[in-house]
């Protein structure tokens, strides 16, 4: 689907043509005349799954939060899911969560954090260490983290080492998280029987939204719930971050859809905290709203789709949505310290365009991959120092 076909999909769902997710009554505009001074509506809450927890519509990711105080807001306001992983801040978010936590009753929230797929012997060392750091016996929710095709979903010493941690007690639901390949992944989840949760990457910027949807449909038939992330596809339009995204619209789009039953927008200010708590008790996109989600369809963004054309014309095969990825966290999340810690993990040489003349590596969004690829991995050589302060642009 090009960025033409998705804004005609948007201008229709955005009209509630027939069939589409905005045609529901949850949706029904607020009326005008209604009291500013009335009492707070009630959060919107869904299930998740069949594993019995039933949570707001809205929930934190903590990935880039490093202020205890907002977490701590986060709980207070109703935010009780709380999204971390083992690699997050190099363990650091972790442990700032285990500091916060303790001083909440075990059963008031949620947490979920995510290893990346390994052997056996290191998965559960990491699980360990990422109890260690919570202060916690258990997580509730333990994702594999990052899969991209069926084969790896499927795995079976990785299944077999999630069941073993869920046997043990120190997991109570399993997951898998995925940025691309996003249907594959989750009808793998749905046909293992293992996992109960899926945490996928989903927005207006896909061109494959239809497709992500559909799958999306048929895990919750099967009973698997559906957790969304890259809810607002990188927060701006371009590097300069002049053209933010309206976020608020895009976390509310994804929301029409009730198959997905909660998300985990990163926060990182009470500005934040405040403007997406008020979406879990009001899901009603306002006209200005729509608007601004029909004119940015047409735009570039920084979301890459995670659709791979790209590696297959790439003489050297080279992971080019991964670091599409981390161009996104390091302009549009403003989080330099978040690209390097990923192309950390990619064996990618210091030059790994020299010898190309001319790049056959095409992107359908139209993205500038060899100047994107150039510009992006100078977050490689940056101090330490520097990593914290956020972006380098």
């Amino acid at each position: 689907m090009n960025s033409i076909d998705r804004r005609g999909f948007l201008k229709n769902s955005l009209l509630c043509a027939s069939g589409t997710i905005l045609a529901t009554p949850l949706l029904a505009a607020p009326s005008r005349s209604q009291d500013q001074n009335a009492p707070p509506k009630p959060v919107v809450k869904r299930k998740l799954g069949k594993t019995g927890l039933e949570l707001p519509v809205v929930s934190m990711g903590v990935m880039r939060s490093d202020n205890p105080g907002l977490v701590r807001s986060a709980l207070k306001s109703g935010l009780v899911h709380l999204d971390t992983a083992h690699g997050y801040q190099k363990g650091k978010n972790e442990e700032m969560l285990g500091e916060v936590l303790k001083d909440f009753p075990r059963d008031s929230y949620v947490l979920a954090t995510k290893i990346p797929p390994t052997d056996r012997e290191s998965f559960l060392t990491k699980m360990d260490l990422s109890l260690q750091r919570l202060r916690m016996t258990y997580v509730d929710i333990l994702y594999v983290h990052g899969l991209s095709s069926r084969g790896n979903v499927l795995d079976a010493e990785i299944l077999e080492t999630l069941k073993s941690l869920r046997t043990s007690g120190k997991v109570r639901h399993l997951g898998v998280s995925t940025h691309k390949n996003e249907p594959e992944v989750i009808q793998a989840a749905v046909e293992s029987g293992v996992y109960e949760i899926v945490l996928t990457a989903v927005n207006f910027m896909q061109d494959h939204y239809p497709e992500v949807r559909k799958a999306i449909a048929s895990a919750t038939q099967a009973g698997v719930g559906i957790v969304g992330m890259k809810t607002m596809a990188g927060g701006f339009y371009d590097k300069e971050r002049k053209k933010p995204i309206n976020c608020k619209a895009a976390l509310k789009w994804v929301l029409q859809d009730p198959n997905v039953a909660t998300t985990i927008p990163g926060i990182t200010s009470f500005d934040h905290l405040a403007e997406n708590s008020s979406v879990n008790e009001d899901l009603a996109l306002t006209s200005e709203e729509k608007r601004d989600l029909l004119q940015g369809a047409l735009q570039g963004g920084l979301y890459c789709n995670g659709c791979e054309e790209c590696v297959g014309r790439c003489p050297r095969e080279l992971p080019i949505p991964e670091m599409m990825r981390g161009y996104m966290y390091a302009y549009g999340y403003a989080n330099a310290g978040m690209a390097r810690e990923l192309f950390s993990t990619m064996a990618i040489g210091s030059e790994p365009c020299s010898g190309c003349s001319v790049c056959t590596a095409e992107c359908v969004k139209g993205f500038d991959v060899r100047s994107k690829i150039a510009d992006v991995l100078r977050v490689r050589d940056l101090p330490e120092e520097f990593l914290s302060q956020g972006s380098f642009a």
